[in-house]
């Protein structure tokens, strides 16, 4: 895993406008607003834990491409040369990233 889903992403996925404390050594809710509802289950938060972190992995290939694609700049660039000399620079770039790190 790249990253690595924290109990304290779930609460605030489960529960965005409830401010409670957190100790990050034990992983606990050390303190709650009870105004905003109630503190979410050690189930609960498991269960968020993994679905949030299933479609972060679910994303890796986009985070792949992003970082293999030309910059915009360069990008433009290409587009550029390839309309004014009919080449396909740019599509055949992009096309290689795409095939190089298909979507799963």
């Amino acid at each position: 895993m790249a990253n690595e889903i924290t109990p304290f992403d779930a609460v605030r996925s489960l529960k965005p406008n409830v401010t409670f404390g957190w100790n990050p050594s034990s992983e606990e809710i050390t303190g709650w607003d009870n105004s905003k509802g109630s503190q979410p289950s050690a189930a609960d938060i498991t269960a968020e834990v993994n679905r949030l972190q299933a479609i972060y992995d679910s994303k890796e290939y986009q985070r792949k491409r992003a970082s293999l694609y030309p910059s915009i700049e360069d990008q433009l660039d290409m587009q550029y040369w390839d309309k004014k000399n009919g080449t396909t620079t740019w599509v055949d770039a992009v096309a290689k990233v795409k095939s190089d790190n298909p979507k799963p």
